[in-house]
């Protein structure tokens, strides 16, 4: 039995924290973290000074590449999936790849699937400005209408998250621990000290 890493280790453990805060959006344990920081585009808040050590790592974790590179998203039915905030389709959000559109947008808080209702083609209702007149057929609107006109919607099958290092596609400390061991040092890990912090 070889000897584990511990600060590796550890944060493969918080790790599956992060994917419990992707995949268990329904959970009492979630609503409890909701209710406490808020939400803002889509993800929990980070509650700045008043959250607990345990809360400031989660955050910082789930924002570091080997985590977001590992955790991969389907979009069925977007039901669950930010338009512009989240990364659905492309491999950034629309929010970054189209700031300018973003900034004008008034509907910056839709979900895909109620976007997809308004109608995403040139003349639909999702393009709703607020100032100026955008042209949807060409330029940077053109682009973003492109890259759309191939989406379809499942409206049957929900939206789900996929850990890709494991062919159940399910987190597992397992996978993690091998990947942040394998890495080289240059990657960034999270302190540890929050899984002793019973504070939430």
């Amino acid at each position: 039995m070889g000897v584990r890493r511990i600060r590796e280790f550890n944060v493969a453990l918080l790790g599956k924290w992060c994917w419990r805060m992707l995949v268990e959006r329904d959970s009492l344990w979630f609503k409890v973290l909701l209710a406490r920081y808020g939400l803002a585009d889509g993800r929990l808040r980070d509650g700045r000074r008043l959250a607990s050590t345990w809360w400031r790592d989660l955050q910082v974790l789930s924002r570091e590449e080997w985590f977001t590179d590992s955790a991969d998203r389907v979009v069925r039915n977007g039901v669950n999936t930010l338009f512009w905030s989240d990364v659905w389709v492309g491999e950034v959000s629309l929010r970054v790849r189209f700031p300018r559109l973003f900034d004008l947008s008034g509907y910056k808080e839709l979900i895909v699937a109620e976007m997809c209702q308004l109608g995403w083609g040139v003349d639909g209702q999702a393009w709703w400005w607020r100032r100026g007149v955008v042209c949807m057929g060409r330029g940077v609107g053109g682009d973003l209408i492109l890259l759309l006109h191939g989406v379809v919607l499942q409206v049957d099958k929900a939206d789900k998250w996929l850990w890709i290092l494991e062919t159940s596609h399910v987190y597992s400390v397992r996978s993690a621990y091998k990947l942040l061991t394998t890495q080289p040092p240059t990657v960034r890990v999270v302190s540890v000290s929050s899984l002793w912090n019973k504070d939430v």
